[in-house]
């Protein structure tokens, strides 16, 4: 054979070597879109996302990928407590395999924006994680509204000193390290992309099909007025593609792969024919890796239809969530009783998610770490106990709509003594000011409040104090708990997480040691797995943290 010839054996090595070789380069092209929003601009709403108060500003270059862990807390640089002692407070986990998750809608260039709730601080937070939950779902950058003052959270001063009350939410959860730790999700300002990507003519008003720019050419929003930050939100309703989805009546439905939404469809009109009914799934769950159908049938909750994340959003390049209650589009929904995924593994994923990343700041975390030790001594120096264990409650009074929930203390003494003993340490978390009202429960328990620890808090943001308030009353052996409350229930799910995590008593159904004062008929709900239902916010659902784990690995 002449030895220019071809040897059919090296031709199908070179070939199978250079197909890779494509494949690579391909796969290399399509994850280099991920840096390219990675590391744009962070600057603007990252350098103070962890900040005490305004003096103690962290710049952009402290908390980079490689020093920062949302995985771990460490309470050093906040004033304490140890180590040891702030691991207590750690509910979450650390899945690296979780970080490089990757939507199979994600695509450079698409973004999700949004209004924040006008309600209180924890409808607001509940809107901001589902928002959250569908960024990540839609493979979009999430654009962070400009920062405003939060209904309740206004306080200018404390204790003689000026302090922040126009926030963002980068004041509250770190969104610089959820941006920088996850492969699949790119967090950035308005500002940004205002700046950068709708001043540059990428948008048109859907309408007129012109290209469109912010009222006034205007870039920089933060702490506006109220009127001007609606012109603002008015001007996105008319680029975007606005999503009108109520979550009382659909839900939020994502196939397993773009441009196919059959299976959903299949699925949609199986409800339709046939309503499943909730009382079935109480203590009967389905398994978390069930068949989408069966999974689908306990999450329904009388709902109409599901709102699929179709073709035609999922090629629109801004999609904005109004959250305007005229509109019928307001998110007052846990993200895990809105969303749905075809794919059982992506469910698990977007809950593992919301745990394990979007939790309040260490700052945040850390005061709480040192007044829960606070208390603990409090409990071993009058009992001589090792534990230091507390029972804890949310009382809420105030401005809160539900009258009926409004109470006498003797009521609730009645209720707290069929869990709580006589003489045990009691922490309450509450907006009542008139402490003479908690006289009934003073008489039979050692009652402690916030106020009763303020040398814990010294440099602390009092617009923080109800966040702080939340994670103390989560480390209660025994929690009591408002129906109706959203304060009450996010302290639930804390707790759901502690246990899981635990792996306490009942754990795999969900089941934690937390009771309701209030109302009367809901006392043990806790005690008993109850699927999803209405009214979604005036509880949370045990499976928003039963089980999520599964098939992680994670012990």
């Amino acid at each position: 054979m002449p030895s220019s010839a071809c040897n059919p054996t090296i031709s199908f090595a070179f070939l199978l070597v250079f197909f890779a070789a494509v494949s690579l380069y391909v796969n290399q092209l399509h994850l280099q879109d991920l840096p390219t929003v990675k590391h744009a601009h962070l600057q603007s709403f990252l350098t103070d996302g962890n900040a005490q108060q305004d003096d103690d500003v962290e710049t952009a270059t402290e908390y980079t990928a490689s020093n920062f862990s949302l995985a771990g807390l460490s309470c050093e640089r906040w004033g304490g407590p140890s180590d040891e002692a702030s691991q207590e407070m750690v509910y979450w986990s650390d899945i690296p395999e979780d970080n490089r998750h990757i939507s199979p809608f994600y695509r450079p260039n698409q973004f999700l924006t949004f209004e924040p709730d006008n309600g209180g601080w924890n409808n607001i937070r509940m809107a901001m994680e589902t928002v959250l939950a569908l960024a990540f779902a839609m493979g979009r950058t999430l654009v962070l509204p400009p920062e405003k003052e939060f209904y309740l959270l206004t306080a200018k001063h404390h204790q003689g000193q000026q302090q922040r009350k126009h926030f963002s939410f980068a004041h509250f959860f770190n969104m610089r390290a959820i941006h920088e730790e996850h492969a699949g999700l790119s967090i950035i300002s308005m500002s940004e992309f205002l700046s950068e990507h709708v001043m540059k003519g990428q948008f048109v008003d859907r309408a007129t099909g012109q290209a469109t720019f912010p009222p006034g050419n205007r870039t920089e929003w933060d702490g506006v007025p109220p009127a001007e930050m609606d012109e603002l939100f008015r001007w996105l309703r008319k680029v975007a593609h606005v999503a009108p989805w109520n979550p009382e009546k659909c839900l939020a439905a994502f196939p397993t792969e773009r441009d196919n939404d059959t299976n959903l469809r299949e699925l949609e009109l199986k409800m339709k024919n046939n309503p499943p009914h909730w009382e079935d799934y109480v203590d009967n769950p389905v398994p978390v890796d069930a068949p989408a159908v069966d999974r689908l049938a306990e999450n329904w909750a009388e709902r109409d239809s599901l709102c699929i994340y179709d073709t035609e959003m999922q090629h629109s390049p801004l999609v904005h969530f109004s959250g305007d209650h005229k509109l019928g589009a307001r998110l007052l929904v846990h993200f895990y009783a809105f969303l749905f995924m075809e794919d059982w593994k992506q469910d698990l994923w977007g809950k593992r998610f919301i745990r394990d990343h979007v939790r309040y700041i260490d700052s945040i975390q850390c005061a709480a770490a040192r007044v829960v030790q606070a208390i603990r001594h409090r409990v071993r120096s009058k009992e001589s106990s090792e534990g230091g264990e507390f029972d804890s409650f949310h009382i809420r009074r105030g401005d809160f709509q539900y009258k009926k929930t409004r109470v006498e203390a003797s009521q609730i003494l009645q209720q707290a003594q069929k869990k709580i003993k006589d003489g045990a340490t009691v922490y309450i978390a509450t907006d009542e000011r008139d402490k003479s009202y908690f006289k009934p429960l003073m008489e039979h328990f050692d009652v402690v409040f916030l106020d009763d620890f303020m040398d814990e808090l010294q440099g602390i943001n009092s617009n923080y104090f109800g966040m702080i308030d939340q994670l103390v009353a989560s480390r209660g052996r025994v929690f009591f708990g408002c129906w109706f409350s959203t304060f009450s229930s996010y302290i639930m799910r804390l707790r759901g997480y502690h246990e899981n995590k635990r792996k306490l008593p009942g754990y795999d159904h969900g089941i934690s040691n937390s009771w309701y004062y209030v109302l009367e008929d809901r006392f043990d709900h806790m005690q008993h797995y109850y699927p999803v239902k209405k009214v979604f916010y005036a509880r949370e659902f045990p499976t928003s943290w039963r089980l999520i784990d599964f098939h992680t690995g994670v012990p």
